[in-house]
């Protein structure tokens, strides 16, 4: 099945030469069309001649990449300087105790622990501390681990937690008697989302189909009896999942697809009840659920994009029994809206910007004047953190940016002040004032205003076109990116290198809207947005040409085959994980998972009409003969999102087309992971210092 099957080295010219994969025709005919796919046999993953080729294409990147060796040693050593290796994280309360993570140096994964609480509820230092579960036994023997649902009992006596150990974001469910340290022998497999009853003797999960991974039923598992199917989605559009209301009176069920949803509720008190469904789905509808005082909380899109809030009485929770609560601005997306007992905390998202907004209840009704949070940065991500407690006067939220780390602060609603409870500590003398960000608007092809978020080092900026410069994207699913902080991407910042994240539409940074002008018909806009960005900043200082950098992973490397196959004068050297970039023939495929659900992104190809616009970007469909920017593809064996043969067929065909021999394409495969790469977080930093010596090496910065 392949030919050179053993990348050569010619001793004359010291040229490695990449392996070639075999070309075997498997066309498919639809719509009066023909798709070619020559590396479709690239599918059978046991076999022999499939596991040799990605061997091999491993081989040729590490002999490729061997110079960097020491250049790799060096950019894991200073992201690991910036990294506090032995921490803990925040402690939060959880009714009668508090709950947090050690990371020890040398060590892969947290370690969960809790403290119980004083007589006040305030934090224990000197109460004993319970160790809970260390990852780091579940992972020994094992190449990959992976902590899906993490969840204790009300009573506190029972955990329970599901792992997958091969990356395919498949997990199994266990549960641990914290007073004896033995599990029960309740377990279930394929386990998604949990929630235990008050009762402390009834779970809640639901499981996913086996081929599609589809989340399609809920279980009730009464401990020491067999669990007990009560739900079965079979919409294929939708997952179901479970969960509960802030105050604990309520149990969740929630089924959802990309463009609508509904809920069903049951008394806690009485899980064995029937859950009622509260307003059923209606297409292009949305809403979520809490509860408070007798009244369901509902954050809707029935009137516009930009959600409002309402509520409906828990008798009858119908539509045609909500009232408004606050209503929908058709210029501020609402984000999320928290209920606790005498506040409510409103997320908007205002020209891309978390803002929150805190409502004191006066009754049911919301206060007129409600205090606003705003913060001082260009660009950063604010966000509620941790708050299990309902009748809470203060609640948390997090903050960061490109140049200040994590935080959690604590807002206390009377006196409307917030106090610093933590920041993330960044060893090695890091001085954020050394470090600028800005936010920048690029203006489009259609004339829509893009926001772009960017950070580097003061002084060695200037703002005149000499800088490389990096620009990172994704733009899909409503996802909005997020500006943090990241330790990791000093070792850029202190060599000069310009660092920008654009916010274009098909992701969530807008709201709605935006996630729906860069989907399905208007696909097309992800990627133009992406190329406008890196013409602007070009254009006005940023970076030099001949020096752009640019990366995206997973739906974010369907982004880097399209602006790629568009326009390969612009970029120079493309990082891109795990990418999406075989969308007609995993779009035409049912079998596999995510493909129907995703009719609702992407569209269905057995629609003429969209299979004729999906194949105008699809990355592996648009490959043609000519020069290719210098290139790293990385995937994993393991992954269920994007299989790992969509980029290995990329890079297969992509080899016979390019013409630029000189320019490097490299094709890494994790043999023991999934979607995320690495599970352990050092092994993980060795995956993204690999990614910056490519990078550094192909800038002549190495």
């Amino acid at each position: 099945m392949l030919k050179g099957m053993s990348f050569l080295l010619n001793e004359a010219t010291r040229t490695l030469q990449p392996p070639v994969a075999n070309r075997i025709p498997h066309p498919t005919h639809i719509h009066g069309q023909t798709l070619e796919d020559d590396y479709f046999w690239l599918r059978e993953k046991d076999a022999p001649e499939v596991r040799a080729y990605l061997e091999a294409e491993n081989a040729y990147t590490d002999a490729v990449m061997a110079p960097t060796k020491e250049l790799q040693e060096t950019l894991y050593r200073e992201m690991l300087s910036h990294i506090k290796e032995t921490d803990t994280s925040l402690p939060y309360r959880d009714g009668e105790w508090f709950y947090y993570t050690h990371t020890l140096a040398g060590s892969q994964y947290g370690i969960h622990c809790r403290r119980r609480a004083a007589v006040d509820h305030s934090y224990d230092a000197n109460s004993a501390e319970e160790i809970l579960l260390d990852v780091n036994k579940l992972a020994e023997g094992q190449a990959f681990m992976s902590l899906g649902a993490l969840s204790v009992s009300a009573d506190g006596n029972l955990l329970a937690y599901t792992t997958d150990n091969t990356g395919f974001r498949q997990y199994t469910l266990a549960i641990k008697d914290l007073r004896t340290g033995e599990l029960l022998a309740d377990t279930a497999q394929r386990v998604g989302s949990l929630v235990w009853a008050p009762d402390s003797k009834t779970l809640l999960y639901a499981t996913e189909d086996e081929q599609t991974k589809r989340q399609d039923r809920v279980f009730r598992l009464a401990l020491g009896e067999a669990a007990v199917e009560i739900f079965h989605e079979q919409d294929e559009r939708f997952n179901v999942g479970v969960g509960r209301s802030r105050d604990r009176r309520f149990l969740f069920m929630e089924s959802g697809s990309h463009t609508s949803s509904e809920c069903r509720f049951v008394d806690a008190a009485t899980p064995a009840g029937e859950f009622k469904l509260m307003a059923e789905r209606i297409a292009d509808q949305e809403y979520s659920v809490d509860h408070r005082n007798g009244l369901f909380y509902i954050r809707v899109n029935d009137t516009g994009k930009n959600f409002r809030v309402v509520t409906a009485p828990v008798e009858t929770p119908d539509r045609d029994h909500w009232t408004e609560l606050l209503q929908e601005d058709k210029n501020i997306p609402l984000d999320d809206f928290e209920v606790f007992e005498s506040f409510a905390v409103a997320s908007e998202i205002v020209e891309g910007l978390d803002r929150m907004r805190v409502f004191a209840f006066n009754g049911n009704a919301l206060s007129a004047n409600p205090a606003t949070g705003n913060f001082p940065e260009p660009a950063y991500s604010a966000g509620l953190h941790v708050n299990r407690d309902f009748r809470a006067t203060t609640f948390r939220y997090s903050y960061q940016s490109l140049v200040s780390p994590a935080s959690v602060y604590e807002y206390d609603v009377a006196t409307g002040t917030s106090t610093l409870l933590k920041q993330q500590e960044v060893p090695c003398n890091f001085d954020r004032t050394i470090y600028a960000s800005e936010r920048v608007w690029a203006t489009a092809a259609d004339g829509v205003c893009v926001p772009v978020s960017m950070v580097y080092r003061r002084d060695l900026f200037q703002q005149d076109g000499t800088n490389p410069l990096y620009v990172y994207g994704y733009g899909s699913y409503g996802y909005a990116l997020p500006v943090g902080f990241g330790g990791n991407r000093l070792s850029m910042l202190d060599r000069g290198i310009v660092m920008a994240y654009a916010h274009i539409r098909g992701g969530g940074d807008l709201g709605d809207a935006w996630h729906d002008d860069g989907k399905m018909m208007v696909k097309r806009n992800t990627f133009t947005d992406f190329i406008a960005v890196t013409e602007h900043l070009l254009q006005n200082g940023y970076g030099a040409r001949g020096k752009v950098a640019i990366e995206g992973g997973s739906a974010g490397g369907l982004l880097m085959g399209a602006v790629v196959n568009l326009r390969q004068d612009l970029f120079n050297i493309v990082l891109t994980h795990v990418p999406f970039v075989d969308v007609m023939n995993t779009m035409l495929d049912a079998s596999l998972p995510l493909t129907v659900g995703e009719y609702e992104e992407w569209g269905n190809p057995n629609e003429a009409e969209a299979f004729a616009y999906m194949r105008s970007y699809s990355p592996y469909d648009n490959l043609a003969a000519g020069t290719y920017p210098a290139t790293l593809v990385k995937t994993s064996l393991n992954d269920s999102q994007v299989m790992y043969w969509e980029p290995a067929k990329f890079v297969a065909k992509l080899r016979t087309l390019k013409t630029n021999a000189d320019e490097p394409l490299l094709l890494h495969i994790n043999m023991d992971a999934g979607h995320g790469g690495a599970s352990g977080r050092y092994d993980y930093l060795r995956e993204i210092a690999m990614d910056y010596a490519f990078t550094l090496r192909e800038l002549g910065l190495a």
